[in-house]
């Protein structure tokens, strides 16, 4: 098995669809945070994003999202 497909797998679980939601979440607070962020951090808020979106990127979270609130 490569990655795409233990990630396919993981992705009819409802746990990681879970899991895949806190990361979108700690994602968008972390985007709220740049607002009020000196530029100092700014650089390190930036490179949360970019793992979160990683993340999410890689497990396909916009499909998986949508598959999981069909079953909501």
């Amino acid at each position: 098995m490569n990655l795409q497909d233990d990630l396919n797998t993981l992705r009819t679980h409802n746990s990681f669809i879970r899991y895949l939601r806190v990361i979108n979440e700690l994602r968008e607070e972390t985007i709220s945070e740049l607002h009020e962020a000196s530029t100092d951090k700014i650089q390190q808020l930036s490179g949360r994003i970019l793992s979160y979106d990683q993340i999410l990127h890689l497990s396909n979270f916009t499909e998986v999202k949508d598959i999981a609130l069909q079953t909501d």
